[in-house]
C-alpha cells in the first residue's frame, strides 16, 4: 500500500470519538440548517482570526462570490488576480459578469508579484476596463505580500480581497489570515488544512457593510426574515453537521499547523539544494496546505511522476494549465509583457505528500523516490 498524499484517515482516528459525539448532538436537536453549531463555529473562527465578522457558507467558491457581492463588484468591472491558481479565484468574478485581469506571480513563493500589478492594471486600462480591486491568493498555504499589495491598492483606490482557501491558519507580520484584506474568503474542502467532510467555506471581515450583505446573500438576499428579499442572493449556507465536524477539527488545528511546519522543515533538510524548494517569506508563516517543489530544467515531469508512482509515492500537479490559457478565460486581459513565470511554473511544479501525520521515515522514502526518479 502506498503512502497517502493527504492522510485524512489518521486525523479521523485521532478525533473520531469527538466527531461522533458532535454529529450525534446535531441528530438529536435536529437543527440541520443554521443550527447552534454554525454560530459556535463562526464565533470560534472570529476569535482565532481576529475578524469582527465570520459568515460561514457552503464552499470556498461561494465565499468568494459572497465577498465580491459584499464589495459591490458590478458587471464589467475588473479585478486583478493571479492566473496560477485554482479556477474558483477567477470564476467567482466571471460568473458575476465581472472581468478577471490576470497578473504575474513570484517564482519563489508562487504568489502574486507586487511588481507585476502595474502591468496588469495597464492591460485592463488599455481595454477601457475599470479595475476596482485585487484578489490575492495565499497559494499552497503562504499569504501573498499583503504589505506591498495593499500599498499598491491604496495608491490606485482599489480594495483587496484575500483568497485564503489554502492559507487559513497562516500569518503575515503576526496578523492572522482573515484580517489581511478588506475581506477574506476561505474554504473548508476536506483536503484543506482545516477541512470538513464535505464542502464548506467562510467569509471573514471587519467591514460592517460587507458582513451585512454576505449574511443576506447567503440566504437568497433575505432581509428581516427569509420571506423578505432585499437583494438577489443565493443558497450558500453551511450545514450544521459540517460545522460540528469543523469544531472538532478546530480543537487540534494549531497542533496540526505546528506538525505541518515540522514536515516542511524536514523536506527542506532532505531536498534543499537538490531541487527548488518553496521559499517562506520572512514576514510569513504558512499553513502548508501543499508542499510544492520545482523540478530541474529539462526534467520530464510525467516520467518523474510515473517512476515515483511505481515506488508507491503519490504526487500531484497544482496547476498544470494557468487560467489565462484555458478556453473560458482566453478573452480576459493578461498583464502587459505576458506571464512567463506563471507559464514556466505550470510546467515544472510538483506537489509531494503533505499532511501533519507524515513521519520522518516516510519523508525519507519520498525524497529517495524523487531523487532516483529525476
Amino acid at each position: 500500500m502506498g503512502l497517502p498524499f493527504i492522510d485524512l484517515a489518521a486525523q479521523q482516528a485521532r478525533i473520531r470519538q469527538d466527531v461522533d459525539q458532535r454529529i450525534a448532538a446535531v441528530l438529536s436537536h435536529g437543527a440541520y440548517i443554521l443550527g447552534p453549531e454554525v454560530k459556535e463555529l463562526e464565533v470560534a473562527l472570529a476569535e482565532r482570526s481576529g475578524a469582527a465578522y465570520v459568515i460561514s457558507c457552503s464552499s470556498g467558491t461561494d465565499a468568494l462570490i459572497l465577498a465580491l457581492l459584499g464589495l459591490g463588484l458590478r458587471p464589467g468591472q475588473g479585478v486583478i488576480v493571479p492566473s496560477f491558481t485554482f479556477a474558483a479565484s477567477a470564476e467567482a468574478m466571471a460568473v458575476l459578469g465581472s472581468v478577471p485581469v490576470f497578473a504575474e506571480i513570484e517564482r519563489s513563493t508562487y504568489n502574486l508579484d507586487p511588481d507585476g500589478l502595474s502591468s496588469a492594471l495597464a492591460a485592463a486600462h488599455a481595454q477601457n476596463i475599470e479595475v476596482v480591486g485585487i484578489m490575492c491568493v495565499g497559494l499552497f498555504g503562504q499569504p501573498a505580500d499583503i504589505t506591498r499589495i495593499s500599498a499598491f491598492a491604496d495608491k490606485h483606490g482599489l480594495w483587496v480581497l484575500d483568497d485564503a482557501a489554502q492559507s487559513f491558519g497562516s500569518t503575515w507580520k503576526g496578523r492572522q489570515a482573515g484580517t489581511l484584506g478588506r475581506v477574506t474568503a476561505t474554504s473548508f474542502f476536506p483536503a484543506k488544512p482545516l477541512g470538513c467532510y464535505g464542502d464548506g467555506g467562510a467569509v471573514l471581515t471587519n467591514d460592517d457593510s460587507i458582513a451585512k450583505i454576505a449574511v443576506s446573500c447567503r440566504v437568497h438576499g433575505q432581509g428581516r426574515d427569509k420571506y423578505e428579499n432585499e437583494r438577489i442572493g443565493m443558497t450558500a449556507r453551511l450545514d450544521t453537521i459540517q460545522a460540528a465536524i469543523l469544531l472538532s477539527k478546530l480543537s487540534i488545528f494549531d497542533d496540526e499547523l505546528a506538525a505541518r511546519q515540522q514536515v516542511a522543515d524536514q523536506y527542506e533538510t532532505l531536498l534543499g539544494g537538490k531541487v527548488t524548494t518553496p521559499l517562506l517569506a520572512a514576514d510569513a508563516t504558512s499553513s502548508w496546505a501543499q508542499y510544492v517543489i520545482q523540478l530541474p530544467d529539462g526534467a520530464d515531469r510525467q516520467a518523474v511522476q510515473d517512476r515515483m508512482g511505481s515506488k508507491n509515492i503519490p504526487t500531484a500537479v497544482y496547476y498544470p494549465r494557468p487560467m489565462h490559457t484555458q478556453p473560458p478565460y482566453l478573452h480576459y486581459p493578461v498583464a502587459q509583457g505576458g506571464l512567463s513565470v506563471t507559464e514556466r511554473l505550470a510546467s515544472s511544479v510538483l506537489a509531494l505528500p503533505m499532511h501533519p501525520y507524515l513521519t520522518p521515515e516516510q519523508q525519507e522514502q519520498v525524497a529517495d523516490a524523487l531523487m532516483s526518479s529525476l
